[in-house]
């Protein structure tokens, strides 16, 4: 045989080997979802919003259609994006005379009403 013959008959093989590899993995795991094995630091106290976001996002798609979904994703937004959620920084003032900045910077959080949804009821 040629040595071209052989490089291209070479090729085709590793071809059909690489589609079978491909097809057995596919028929082997078609629908399986691999689960997370990572445990999450036990805590005293637990967000029901947070438990609710996990559990829409463990929906998937069908979680777009989910009324309750729909209630903690709104929720969700509604406290990242209410005012005062996140802490107030304030730059400091560069004062004129001396070119430093001057010492009164406000790094102070207001305290945010949080909504249970379990229950339904603001805190």
């Amino acid at each position: 045989m040629q040595t071209k013959t052989v490089v291209r008959v070479g090729a085709v093989a590793f071809v059909a080997v690489v589609i079978t590899a491909s097809a057995m993995q596919a028929r082997v795991s078609p629908g399986r979802v691999e689960q997370d094995l990572t445990v999450a630091p036990i805590s005293a106290k637990v967000d029901p919003l947070r438990a609710e976001l996990v559990r829409c996002q463990s929906l998937g798609a069908a979680g777009a259609d989910d009324h309750e979904c729909l209630h903690a994703w709104a929720e969700n937004r509604r406290r990242f994006l209410a005012p005062g959620a996140r802490p107030e920084e304030t730059l400091p003032t560069m004062n004129a005379a001396t070119g430093e900045a001057d010492s009164g910077t406000d790094m102070s959080a207001r305290s945010v009403n949080t909504f249970d949804v379990a229950t339904g009821e603001e805190r």
